[in-house]
């Protein structure tokens, strides 16, 4: 082991910032502050489609907000910078041609009509999803005439027999068949890299020592290890960590439980009592402790604590912690607290102007605007059925639509919440106003309230799209006979 412990988080910016990954960043930073090291933050932002600095600086802020802070980071800058993918393109170019000259990986001229044959001629004769090695006879004169004229990718070469052997620091040893391992693509045909050279390079560069992340990585594990193996490198230890699960054991999901921190902020949790009940799924408590701060937390972590049966993001757990939380605070801080979640003068001078025409006393406000505060609403089936012209069916699609526009916009405010809303009931066949009320009671808890876009923009995503779900649920959920039948089919995140 190096002197000197270094961890990072690597976040990819392509949406909410997820409480998954404030519990991966929070084992790591436990696990750096333990040995006296350091914790580094990392945008990997190698998904330019995807990529949005708006969903980099919510990531920065949740953590901060938790009470995570970092060594080195795109923010705070660092030794080994820059912390962001996207300006590190020259020194992957380097490190691919460095591979393409030892043999160590191949261009790639395959079309993708091509790939989709493969792919399907795979799955027809039930053989692993695997690229086919087609380019692997092509030799270097060849291949770097066509280069100059044809686009490609650069591929990693694989072995083709053997084992791959992950050494797990709490799972121990991990055996993958190499005839299971995909030749990954290396470097797009835009020239960028894709996340996997770029993740070995930025950690060796970086000097990582331990690379803690989601289990979802140990298939990926064979391919970094061979890229480390033919840089000439000494890899970092690997520690691949539950994913967290709802309490019926399923992948948390925006299907069961909201999984953006920032849901969590909107709804009036602390961040210490969030950090707290994240570190007692990855501690365990002596005589039934609960109540930890961050300190405690990094005192009582330990790698052998950590649970491989994936554990349960407990919401009325995390209600009660929350409450503890909340009671314990003195007089003071409560009401600090509660001015801090409440807004800032231009959200609350917002609110105001937009109930101002609607009140005839000022005691008229308090039932107006209640629903910007309530967190999650319960209208009834009645409620968000009475007076609709459309059948039950056909309002949970549209519901769940709208949904799933919302929450794949790359922005989020009144124009385009209106924009979604008109374009949902233009797909469903109607008019705006035909569908106005339904998502006023799911949005509002009431079918006449304030201007219904500025209220969405004020509510902001999150709470929105928790609303839209909570109303599709009480209507009985979406099934996925009833989501094929649709002319633009809602993922199944969206289904209850």
């Amino acid at each position: 082991m190096a002197d000197l412990v270094r961890t990072r988080i690597a976040p990819s910016p392509t949406g909410d910032p997820h409480v998954g990954t404030a519990y991966v960043a929070l084992i790591n930073y436990c696990f750096a502050r333990k040995h006296g090291g350091q914790f580094v933050l990392r945008i990997e932002d190698t998904d330019q489609a995807r990529s949005m600095r708006e969903s980099e600086h919510a990531i920065l802020s949740s953590l901060r907000w938790l009470g995570l802070g970092w060594d080195e980071g795109p923010d705070v800058g660092g030794p080994y910078g820059p912390y962001r993918q996207s300006e590190r393109s020259a020194i992957y170019r380097e490190y691919v041609d460095r591979l393409l000259a030892g043999g160590n990986a191949f261009r790639c001229f395959c079309t993708p009509e091509r790939l989709d044959d493969m792919r399907e001629a795979q799955r027809l004769a039930k053989l692993p999803p695997r690229y086919d090695g087609c380019c692997l006879a092509i030799g270097d004169a060849e291949s770097e005439a066509r280069a100059r004229t044809e686009p490609f990718v650069v591929r990693l070469r694989v072995p083709d027999h053997g084992l791959a052997v992950i050494e797990d620091l709490r799972r121990g040893r991990i055996e993958i068949e190499w005839n299971t391992v995909d030749m990954q693509v290396l470097m797009k045909s835009d020239g960028l890299p894709t996340y996997h050279l770029a993740n070995v390079v930025d950690d060796h560069l970086m000097h990582i020592t331990h690379v803690i992340r989601g289990e979802e990585w140990v298939s990926s594990a064979p391919k970094h290890l061979l890229l480390y193996r033919y840089f000439g490198w000494e890899p970092p230890a690997f520690l691949h960590v539950p994913l967290l699960r709802n309490p019926d054991k399923s992948k948390l999901s925006k299907r069961k439980n909201p999984t953006s921190i920032l849901f969590y902020r909107a709804m009036g949790y602390l961040p210490e009592a969030l950090l707290n009940f994240l570190g007692l799924l990855m501690v365990s408590s002596a005589d039934g402790e609960e109540v930890m701060t961050l300190d405690e937390l990094i005192a009582r972590f330990e790698v052998e604590h950590l649970s491989l049966g994936g554990p349960v993001f407990d919401v009325p757990k995390l209600d009660w912690l929350n409450g503890k939380r909340l009671r314990e605070l003195t007089p003071e801080a409560f009401v600090e607290r509660v001015l801090a979640w409440g807004g800032d003068h231009e959200r609350s001078a917002t609110m105001l102007a937009l109930a101002q025409a609607r009140v005839e006393r000022l005691s008229d406000l308090g039932p107006l605007l209640a629903f910007f505060f309530a967190g999650r609403l319960h209208p009834t089936e009645a409620q968000l059925l009475e007076g609709q012209k459309l059948e039950k069916d056909l309002i949970k699609e549209a519901l769940a639509r709208a949904m799933f526009e919302l929450d794949t916009s790359q922005t989020f405010d009144r124009v385009v919440v209106e924009g979604v809303l008109k374009r949902v009931a233009e797909q469903m066949g109607r008019k705006l106003r035909d569908l106005a009320r339904v998502f006023y009671v799911a949005l509002t808890g009431s079918p006449t309230s304030v201007p219904l876009f500025d209220a969405a923009e004020l509510l902001g995503r999150d709470i929105c799209r928790e609303r839209l779900r909570n109303a599709i649920e009480t209507l009985g959920g979406m099934t996925a006979a009833q989501q094929r039948a649709w002319r633009s089919p809602v993922p199944a995140a969206v289904l209850a």
